[in-house]
């Protein structure tokens, strides 16, 4: 094996905590498609340009399917394996399973929880305000927030947030034994909550699923799969970027005072789109090659994994101008952070609106909102998979 062959992942720069490692950057320069070594030493294709990246995510000749040889695993598979759902799913039952939740989250069924999303941001805005300074807005702010939003849409007791988001960070982290014991927690308590909601349904989404178990659509097994898969997405990415989206406009004041002194909806929207091409808290899609597939002057065999690097399509010179400053006036639409195809995030237009109502509220109520300390000093998830701080103290 060549020595040239870079590792993956890759280590961000010092002081430059919202930009892409600088030796995913230099691979990105180098071409659209360099080879990296993992933990096992084997090798995967890097896939570092929005434009490839768009290209073979749509492509049904590559695989979201974990099980199979050669996937390029970032870490050891938990003990057990690691997760059963559509998301590592193909073709017609990755598409079957899909459409079962896909209804919640249409758009015009998000914008209808606008004013259930506003109520959510108010009273956590008002605990912090009658509490006291400085606070972490990690626990005060970003993480109730999401984690209220997706327990009221799949039914889930917000009495029980302290154990799901607990074990959900413990998947995050690169911890292989606790990860497998998170999520056989997790798994154990969906199933025993879609018991419930088989006897005495309610209107949400897992009683809709409960319905779908009795008439034999799904295994109850698969139906709590399935609810952990939408507990952990739910509120883990869109707590990260809440935290993080707050700092990276703080630390922009000029980009800060532009979004804070309009009452334009649509530069909102685009001030949401911006920070997540910007930050792009998930930074990877794995797959693996079903086919020989030609792109960008290389040949891509059966059975070679690829590792997308979502924030360096993000932040791709070719297809945004200036990629790495923050410019929430740009069109930042064709960003990756939701990825791309079939597999594209079914959450996003419950993230857009969360993040819309959060960004927007926040920094008009509290106008004056600044760090409490010095952004070194700030916890970076640089040991995670979802990016983000793990507190964040402000005051105002």
């Amino acid at each position: 094996m060549s020595s040239d062959v870079p590792h993956f992942p890759m280590t961000r720069a010092a002081g430059c905590p919202f930009d892409p490692p600088p030796a995913a950057i230099a691979q990105q320069k180098k071409a659209p498609l360099t080879k990296v070594r993992l933990w096992d030493d084997s090798t995967s294709w890097l896939v570092t340009r929005l434009a490839e990246q768009r290209a073979l995510l749509d492509d049904p000749r590559i695989s979201a399917d974990i099980s199979k040889p050669g996937f390029p695993h970032l870490i050891p598979l938990p003990p057990g394996g690691g997760p059963v759902s559509f998301v590592v799913m193909d073709g017609p039952k990755h598409a079957r399973l899909r459409r079962m939740v896909t209804a919640p989250f249409a758009a015009k069924r998000v914008e209808a929880l606008q004013p259930a999303v506003q109520r959510i941001v108010d009273l956590a805005i008002d605990a912090m305000l009658a509490g006291p300074k400085p606070v972490d807005l990690v626990d005060a702010f970003a993480l109730p927030v999401p984690s209220l939003v997706i327990s009221e849409l799949l039914g889930v007791p917000y009495s029980d947030h302290g154990f799901f988001q607990n074990n959900a960070k413990i998947i995050a982290t690169l911890d292989v034994e606790a990860q497998g014991r998170a999520r056989r927690e997790l798994i154990g308590y969906l199933d025993d909550l879609m018991g419930r909601k088989i006897v005495a349904p309610a209107d949400d989404l897992l009683s809709d699923l409960a319905e779908r178990v009795k008439a034999g659509e799904l295994t109850r097994s698969e139906a709590a799969q399935m609810g952990v898969m939408l507990l952990i997405a739910g509120h883990a990415t869109t707590e990260n970027m809440i935290a993080l989206g707050t700092l990276a406009l703080l630390e922009h004041p000029a980009q800060l005072e532009l979004l804070r002194d309009s009452d334009d909806p649509k530069l909102l929207a685009s001030a949401v789109e911006e920070l997540l091409r910007y930050l792009s808290v998930i930074h990877t899609r794995n797959r693996i090659a079903l086919e020989d597939i030609d792109i960008a002057g290389e040949r891509i065999r059966a059975g070679d994994g690829l590792i997308f690097v979502l924030d360096t399509g993000s932040r791709d010179p070719d297809a945004f101008e200036e990629p790495d400053r923050l410019d929430i006036e740009r069109d930042s639409r064709h960003h990756m952070a939701f990825g791309f195809g079939a597999h594209r995030c079914l959450g996003k237009s419950l993230a857009r609106l969360e993040l819309q109502v959060a960004f927007s509220t926040l920094f008009r109520r509290i106008p004056t909102l600044r760090l409490a300390a010095d952004i070194e000093r700030v916890p970076f998830r640089h040991d995670n998979q979802v990016y983000g701080v793990y507190e964040l103290p402000i005051t105002w």
